[in-house]
């Protein structure tokens, strides 16, 4: 069973120190077995940001992302993956990246909202499959 939540990630402080760090909240935390996946779902008009006519994910974006995953994988299991998850613009350029950073999966996916909701469920259902090897 896949449980779904919107848990806060705690800051991984050696001396206990928490003071002005920020709350880590996702949007959605997947959990299976021994297996979690945080995903951080995003809206811009440019689902990549261009420097210099390269085109790269959000840089912003990318660092939150990593610093979840890595946080939540205190104990560097490997078990905790993140994913970006955009909405489809009318761009060229729709992400589907995967990447490991540090012993944890790191992906950019694109969710393309502009269809019939069966269809919409299908592209959830390939995220989740790829997600837990299910």
């Amino acid at each position: 069973i896949i449980t779904a939540s919107a848990s806060q990630i705690k800051w991984n402080v050696d001396d206990g120190v928490l003071d002005f760090l920020p709350i880590m909240q996702s949007d959605i935390m997947l959990s299976y077995g021994e297996k979690t996946l945080i995903i951080d779902a995003k809206y811009y008009k440019n689902t990549t940001q261009s420097y210099y006519n390269t085109n790269t994910i959000h840089s912003g974006n990318l660092y939150q992302i990593f610093t979840y995953v890595k946080n939540l994988d205190k104990d560097q299991t490997g078990n905790v993956s993140g994913m970006l998850l955009y909405a489809k613009t009318d761009e060229a350029v729709t992400p589907d990246n995967e990447f490991i950073m540090g012993g944890n999966k790191i992906s950019v996916k694109t969710l393309d909202l502009n269809c019939e909701f069966d269809i919409i469920e299908n592209q959830l259902n390939d995220i989740l499959s790829s997600a837990f090897r299910l």
